[in-house]
């Protein structure tokens, strides 16, 4: 038989880690709270009839948050077959508490002990077998990083959701509260037995959301019956509530986990902490963090050694590959006696894709190295620290977590926002997101380093264009808090997680995903976009023509006046603002078609520290190339990126008004850098 089985737990419990391993799917794993933010489908790999689904993390069923409400919601309304609720067992006290909210919906589970390794090397013991009698359902321990105990866990699963073994009721609460929820649940009749109990603790509590949707004949007496047990209760049923399951938690974990003797030791974390958190060091710190990560991707003097940094060694092996393929394939169009239109198409399409494909080297070993920053645990350290900064500027430090989010791809980024519990927070976090350089926008910036600044540190450049839109998104979101009117900054509060040497799989897995996503664009999107600019710029009314005088040219020529005060004037570059709309990596592929060989040229440039390009060198001047990176980072990001703005503000006016703040924002800061630049001498 087919079931469904919801995965469930605390933020950053192991969730979709465990999620990966049981379907084979490769969902984002971040060593931080937050990292899912809507539920995932996907099927168990050892039986494609159980359909596995990776909730949001949430502390308990009484949402605040965008994405708890998802996690609530999923359970409570859709009732799945079974619940695997993910336990961290280094933090066990607070994960019981989701564990016991679970319990009261009557819906089959099972419990996953999780971070079993880390228990042990702690010194403590859970007894896993003691537990499950406790509270009535399987506890099963396991390492899901290492893909340890996940089977025994989905034999349990697949048992109690086909056994519908609903949870046995836990003597938690004190008579006089037993005693309001059964009279709440008498006034329920329309509900199963499971789902009055539950309603009825929720209604106790005064949670809002199962207050409005009360049947109004009904909503008075049961309103009644709260009003008169807030006297009992000090005034407050939600604390008490709170009070006794945490009570009950204690004497669970009293009888069930023996604690190591040797009392609070200071763990590895605290001791790492006190430097990467640290008030002073942190901010230093972050910064040559990341300097290396951009060294190690494209510098050819890899920390000052005289050798050329992995990134630009395998860009090195991808161009020569590349080289040879373009070769091969232009000589058998040839060879078969194709015309010279078509043999000019095909070599321009291989241009094209391939000053693309010569970036993915360089773009992969950057997210494998962002990635190892984020499994181990210090990107989280980030936010905290950031937290400090951005309440300056009008913002939580959760905000800076789709920010980094990105650095990757702006859309799961934008994705990313609706964790944050504020909607001024959210709108602006939206709107300041794209100012983060993805991943798509690297090649960009290696395609001017490779030209116009051999004389000059190229790590540097692209160290300081990325640093420039975080410095940029900070004082928009100053000038927005001050414009936008809204609720004030939201309180800030987060789990560090203990830092972790991370897999070699999540990291690959973490990396792959991205560079795939890439490399598929440059097959598709990337590849029908040449077609296009291989047509425009060949062809005009009269037929084949130069390029001078194509379509192309004509649409460029009609628009370079609006960028005639940023420094770049000529029709191409016009012409390449454009494309990047639908991708930013078509700004080299157009480049490529337009000036000629982007991939052979650059990245045979960049390994050898050589000028590359020359035709780029007489449309752009140092101070030009500034304001032309400055403004393909800051200005709209690609459809996909906007259609992503569109589905998380939920309208087409604030959408709107993001992109027209982008459009600004990317006119004045490209227009301030190329004047100041060029009254330098740049």
């Amino acid at each position: 038989m087919a079931y469904t089985i919801a995965l469930a737990g605390n933020p950053n419990c192991g969730k979709t880690t465990l999620f990966n391993d049981l379907t084979g799917s490769k969902q984002h794993v971040g060593n931080w709270p937050g990292v899912t933010v809507d539920k995932k489908e996907g099927t168990y790999k050892k039986n494609k009839e159980i359909k596995m689904m990776d909730l949001p993390g949430t502390y308990s069923l009484s949402p605040y948050s965008a994405e708890e409400i998802i996690a609530r919601d999923y359970i409570v309304k859709d009732r799945p077959d079974a619940v695997i609720n993910i336990v961290d067992g280094t933090t066990i006290e607070r994960n019981l508490y989701l564990t016991l909210q679970i319990l009261e919906t009557g819906i089959p589970m099972v419990v996953a002990m999780n971070m079993m390794d880390e228990v042990a090397a702690r010194g403590d013991v859970i007894h896993c077998e003691k537990l499950s009698q406790i509270l009535g359902v399987p506890v099963i321990p396991i390492t899901a990083r290492v893909g340890k105990g996940t089977k025994e866990l989905m034999d349990a699963a697949i048992q109690v959701a086909k056994d519908h073994q609903k949870p046995k009721k836990a003597n938690i609460f004190d008579k006089n509260v037993d005693s309001v929820i059964a009279q709440i649940e008498d006034k329920l009749t329309d509900k199963s037995p499971e789902e009055r109990h539950w309603r009825a603790i929720k209604l106790l509590e005064g949670d809002e959301v199962e207050t409005k949707t009360l049947n109004s004949s009904i909503a008075p007496a049961v309103a009644e019956i709260v009003k008169g047990a807030e006297a009992s209760m000090d005034g407050d049923p939600e604390a008490k509530i709170a009070d006794l399951r945490y009570q009950y938690i204690g004497k669970l974990v009293k009888e069930t986990v023996r604690k190591s003797k040797t009392g609070h030791v200071e763990t590895k974390s605290d001791k790492l902490d006190k430097i990467f958190t640290n008030r002073i060091l942190a901010l230093p710190i972050f910064a040559v963090i990341m300097y290396i990560l951009f060294a190690a991707t494209f510098s050819e003097n890899f920390l000052f050694l005289g050798i050329n940094s992995p990134g630009v060694w395998l860009a090195g092996i991808v161009e020569t590959v590349w080289g040879i393929v373009q070769e091969a394939v232009v000589g058998g169009v040839e060879g078969i006696g194709a015309s010279v239109w078509a043999v000019d198409l095909v070599n321009s399409c291989m241009d094209g894709v391939g000053a693309v494909l010569g970036f993915l080297p360089l773009v992969l070993v950057l997210f494998l190295l962002l990635s190892f920053l984020e499994d181990s645990g210090y990107m989280a350290r980030v936010a905290f620290v950031m937290d400090r900064i951005f309440r300056h500027f009008g913002l939580s430090g959760r905000s800076f977590i789709p920010m980094l989010m990105g650095f990757g791809c702006s859309v799961p980024a934008l994705m990313a926002s609706r964790t944050l519990e504020n909607d001024k927070d959210r709108k602006i976090t939206m709107m300041i997101t794209p100012f983060m350089s993805c991943g798509a926008k690297l090649p960009i910036y290696l395609m001017f380093a490779a030209t116009l600044f051999v004389d000059s540190n190229q790590t540097m450049v692209t160290f300081g264009i990325y640093m420039l839109g975080v410095v940029v998104a900070i004082i928009s979101a100053l000038i927005l808090g001050k414009i936008m009117k809204g609720d004030d900054i939201s309180n800030f509060i987060m789990e560090l997680p203990q830092y972790r040497i991370p897999t070699l799989k999540s990291v690959l897995i973490h990396a792959w995903e991205k560079v795939k996503g890439f490399a598929i664009k440059a097959g598709t999107v990337i590849f029908a976009s040449t077609i296009l600019i291989w047509f425009l710029s060949s062809f005009n009314f009269s037929g084949m023509c130069d390029m001078e005088d194509s379509f192309l040219a004509a649409i460029g020529n009609a628009i370079k006046f609006i960028f005639i005060p940023l420094g770049f004037a000529d029709w191409r570059a016009s012409v390449g603002v454009v494309t990047g709309w639908i991708a930013k990596e078509n700004i080299v592929a157009t480049f490529g078609q337009l000036f000629g060989g982007v991939s052979d040229e650059v990245v045979e440039a960049v390994s050898a520290g050589e000028q590359a390009l020359p035709a780029i060198t007489e449309v752009f001047t140092k101070a030009s190339a500034w304001s032309y990176m400055a403004f393909n980072l800051l200005c709209m990001p690609c459809f996909a990126a906007v259609g992503a703005i569109k589905r998380e503000m939920g309208s087409w006016k604030w959408t709107l008004r993001a992109v027209g703040f982008q459009m600004l924002t990317a006119y004045i800061v490209s227009f301030v850098l190329y004047w100041v630049l060029h009254l330098c001498g740049f």
